[in-house]
């Protein structure tokens, strides 16, 4: 039985087909490649090549034929045995074998195998349908010459000194007019005042709690009027922690209330707005109004500093 056929179909998709008792067939990759000296391309390739020192029986071919010919594996075996008792006696006697598509075999002049690739097939799948081609290079291109070329014939525009200075005089005093806004509001006027950060400050809570708010206000004994400190006193403790603000000054009354019974000496300052600022109490600079803020957050969370 001639198995030439199983061993083509094998090189296919493996690297190395060993026939038992006589070598192996290595697949060896080349990639693509180009020839200049006569303007050649060249697809991938998988070659050919004989190895004598793999006769070891693999499984591979064996196990082929006994599959696709549908006989035991060992019916398959003294098969290829057979195919190969069969080409020794042939290269003995000093013909020449050929495996279709594969290559051919002879014995040299020391009675050692010598095998001769077919340099016409390609056992690379993925150059299935790939042929050599040739391509005569272009004579008399220069890719210098097209771009200058492109480059006159397309002029780069340029923006004229007098719209680049007509732009910059409507787009500098834009820019001087956005910078110079946020620093005219009061959150950059002093280190210490950040009332605009407060939620306090421009949420009208008490709006939302009127009903509870007069409860609450019925009950407790709300001072008619909490003085407030002379300008004396502002210049020597000019640092205020604030509590809260409020729009209605009956809710600053209350809350000034309550500081009252934890032991603090509130007072109400007016603010922007026509809202209502309550100072649990003053401190003559900034590192000990910090340090007393801590404390009084825990009771009044949002507490904060306002320079008078």
């Amino acid at each position: 039985m001639d198995i030439t056929a199983f061993i083509r179909e094998l090189l296919f998709s493996h690297d190395c087909v060993i026939v038992p008792g006589f070598g192996g067939f290595v697949g060896n990759y080349t990639p693509a490649r180009i020839d200049k000296n006569n303007a050649t391309f060249y697809p991938p390739v998988k070659q050919i090549s004989f190895n004598r020192n793999l006769n070891h029986n693999d499984g591979l071919l064996v196990g082929r034929i006994s599959g696709s010919s549908d006989i035991n594996y060992g019916d398959a075996r003294n098969m290829v045995d057979e195919f190969v008792a069969a080409l020794r006696k042939k290269l003995e006697r000093g013909e020449k074998v050929i495996f279709d598509n594969i290559g051919s075999f002879t014995n040299n002049q020391e009675g050692n195998v010598q095998f001769e690739p077919d340099r016409n097939v390609n056992y690379h799948l993925d150059s299935f349908g790939l042929e050599s081609f040739q391509f005569s290079p272009l004579e008399g291109y220069d890719v210098r010459k097209r771009i200058s070329s492109h480059i006159n014939k397309e002029p780069v525009k340029r923006a004229s000194i007098k719209k680049i200075l007509w732009r910059a005089a409507v787009i500098v005093p834009i820019l001087a007019i956005m910078i110079a806004i946020p620093f005219s509001s009061d959150i950059f006027k002093s280190k210490v005042e950040a009332t605009t950060l407060n939620p306090l400050v421009t949420a009208e809570l008490e709006d939302n709690k009127k009903a509870v708010d007069e409860n609450i206000a019925s009950v407790q004994n709300i001072p008619a009027v909490i003085e407030v400190v002379p300008s004396a006193v502002e210049e020597e403790m000019p640092y205020c922690l604030i509590t809260g603000s409020f729009k209605l000054k009956q809710n600053a009354y209350t809350q000034a209330n309550m500081l009252r019974k934890e032991g603090y000496d509130p007072e109400i300052l007016d603010a922007p707005d026509n809202f209502y600022r309550v100072s649990a109490v003053r401190c003559k600079d900034l590192n000990s109004a910090r340090e007393k803020v801590n404390t009084i957050s825990k009771r009044f969370s949002g507490t904060w500093v306002k320079k008078i």
